[in-house]
């Protein structure tokens, strides 16, 4: 990272995420699902983030946002970014366009970019959704992007994600958990990012089995 890296990402994007956080999804955290957080106190407030989580449902990127208590840049697929109107509200609140078919060089210097923005770059660590919340084959793209930008890591696991929606439970409970962050891989050695990005699949499925 370079002496110009910003502590904090935009004003104006800075200003739509609290907008949308304290008018739809917290109330939706804190009333309809029920919603208990652990370990917000372990969020580092400023500079660049790579927060990792679990990935259950296409609810899980507000909840995160709203749990770690600041904007959280996503990766989002290409096609959204050939919707004229919709490309725009996107990007306002962080995402950035990505190739779900290929490795996409392009979408790891866009995460880059928005780490040096002062952003937090979120990333599901499997890189889909499972069917119960649980990881079982993260990727090391998190890890990767973590080293070259030397940022910290964060991991979180979102419990109970995955009933939304389904029959007869229109509205279940939500626990989310927030570990202490990691510091950045020491490099990009292949068995280093291994290690690092297990170490977080492993604490986020030991917090998401600790349940509501």
């Amino acid at each position: 990272m370079t002496n110009s890296t910003r502590q904090r990402e935009p004003l104006t994007n800075l200003i739509l995420y609290h907008l949308f956080k304290w008018s739809v999804v917290s109330p939706a955290f804190n009333f309809y699902f029920r919603g208990k957080l652990y370990g917000r106190e372990n969020v580092p407030q400023t500079g660049g983030l790579v927060v990792v989580s679990n990935h259950a449902s296409l609810f899980d990127p507000p909840l995160l946002s709203c749990c770690v208590g600041r904007p959280v840049a996503y990766m989002a697929k290409e096609e959204l970014f050939e919707v004229p109107i919709l490309k725009h509200a996107i990007a306002l609140y962080g995402a950035y366009p990505v190739k779900r078919s290929q490795a996409d060089r392009s979408a790891i210097r866009a995460a880059l970019k928005t780490l040096e923005q002062g952003w937090a770059a979120g990333i599901f660590l499997q890189g889909t959704r499972t069917v119960d919340g649980r990881i079982t084959q993260p990727k090391l793209g998190a890890a990767m992007i973590a080293a070259k930008a030397q940022v910290p890591i964060l991991p979180v696991s979102l419990w109970g994600t995955e009933k939304i929606p389904q029959s007869g439970t229109p509205f279940p409970a939500i626990t989310a958990r927030i570990a202490e962050p990691l510091p950045p891989p020491i490099s990009s050695q292949r068995e280093v990012l291994e290690s690092v990005t297990q170490k977080c699949a492993d604490i986020i499925n030991t917090m998401h089995a600790q349940g509501r």
